[in-house]
């Protein structure tokens, strides 16, 4: 894998190439109401890609805050890095690439972060829960899980 990993700001080439990259994903139909990036999706956060002789093959960003009501996990007030979107093209997924994008940023934003949080809501929750716990050790806080109730059975009067 020859992947070159970098720090990038947005400019109008890179908000273009992410919004593109997240229409391909939005295609892919692969996470629960994702819908493809607009301008405003994406200002205001840190970007990294994931380059392949210099096409993007993937991306992450994000952004710091200090925690609330986190109280059950960390200290009030901690500092974290919050991951937005981490994306990799299908081609070459499962080689890597996700794993150095997450710790490239983690290496990146470790003076201002005590931690790395995120979100998922991939289809595929088994690969993702594998992905985040034992790929790069993240710890499990919380999920929010359905079940859609049937409707009751409707009855023709007869008894």
């Amino acid at each position: 894998m020859n992947i070159f990993i970098e720090e990038v700001s947005l400019t109008d080439d890179v908000l273009e190439e992410l919004i593109a990259l997240s229409k391909d994903w939005e295609a892919e139909n692969s996470c629960y109401g994702y819908r493809a990036n607009q301008r405003e999706d994406i200002e205001g956060n840190r970007i990294f890609l994931a380059l392949d002789q210099g096409r993007t093959v993937g991306y992450l960003f994000g952004k710091c805050f200090q925690s609330e009501n986190m109280r059950s996990v960390m200290p009030e007030g901690s500092s974290c890095f919050e991951v937005e979107e981490v994306y990799v093209i299908p081609s070459r997924r499962s080689i890597g690439i996700g794993k150095a994008l997450f710790e490239f940023a983690c290496d990146a934003v470790q003076e201002e972060a005590e931690y790395m949080i995120l979100s998922t809501a991939t289809k595929n929750w088994k690969a993702i829960f594998h992905f985040y716990l034992d790929e790069l050790n993240m710890t499990f806080w919380s999920a929010r899980l359905f079940k859609r109730i049937p409707p009751p059975p409707v009855f023709s009067g007869l008894r």
